[in-house]
């Protein structure tokens, strides 16, 4: 639940009670993100580990591009910015990427973590 004040101490009650309410809406939304993008992180995980156990490179610029081409029409379709999709996404990929490097850096060091 959003306790804090924000300067809006002084506003008509009613507003305040949606306002509120509006905020816990986000608060539970940005909860989901976050559980949602660790489930995503769980699966790239399992991809990163079975790309290095077959030496598929870490990065994949067709599937890469394939993704963002489908997460514009999807945002586009949501009537989001298809601009911060992208964004959002090609953040995304690139701690994905990051984490399929380590991975495979520490399969060709007999799983002996160097970080």
């Amino acid at each position: 639940m959003t306790t804090s004040d924000n300067g809006t101490s002084g506003v008509d009650p009613a507003v305040r009670a949606e306002l509120d309410r509006l905020r816990d809406s986000i608060d539970n939304i940005d909860a989901a993100v976050v559980h949602m993008l660790a489930e995503r992180f769980k699966c790239t995980q399992q991809v990163g580990h079975l790309k290095a156990a077959h030496q598929l490179p870490p990065a994949d610029p067709a599937r890469e591009a394939h993704q963002i081409a489908r997460l514009r029409r999807l945002a586009e379709n949501a009537k989001l910015d298809p601009a911060f999709a992208e964004k959002l996404l090609n953040f995304v990929i690139a701690e994905v990427i990051r984490h399929h490097e380590s991975i495979a850096g520490n399969a060709n060091n007999g799983g002996v973590s160097t970080g």
